[in-house]
């Protein structure tokens, strides 16, 4: 993992509310596809917007984040707040996908872009692994560099 090279900014954020935020991301997607409503995954979508292209404090899931790591009261814990805009914006796109998919009635690839997307999410969760890092070392990067 050290290897990885992820975007940088000289900005902060607190990881705690990063991990509730994937958190609340497992519960949306997972809820839209058992349920097989649109409705959670296209709300996960214009989240993942606003966080990933504006300000953060209007995204409600980040706020429900804030409230719950100080109800919580978890201790704060700063990261690199580049890396989770970008993991935002592919979050902004797999989610966008999956309420595409959805629409147009294509519920594996709706469910095998979910899973993905799941999955990436519990790793942030559960072990504070940013795929965001992985995808940008080894999808992006490479072409800033030619």
């Amino acid at each position: 993992m050290k290897q990885l090279i992820c975007p940088i900014s000289n900005e902060y954020i607190n990881e705690r509310v990063t991990r509730l935020n994937a958190l609340f991301g497992i519960i949306l997607i997972l809820a839209g596809l058992i349920l097989n409503s649109v409705l959670f995954i296209a709300f996960l979508t214009a989240d993942f917007y606003t966080r990933a292209f504006s300000n953060a404090k209007y995204s409600p899931i980040s706020y429900l984040s804030h409230r719950m790591a100080h109800a919580l009261n978890l201790d704060k814990k700063e990261t690199d707040k580049a890396p989770k805009i970008f993991a935002a914006r592919i979050g902004f796109i797999m989610s966008l996908a999956i309420t595409i998919l959805m629409l147009l009635q294509l519920s594996v690839a709706a469910i095998a872009v979910g899973g993905i997307l799941v999955f990436f999410a519990s790793l942030e969760f559960a072990l504070a692994i940013c795929m965001g890092c992985i995808i940008y070392t080894y999808l992006v990067l490479p072409f800033y560099k030619q």
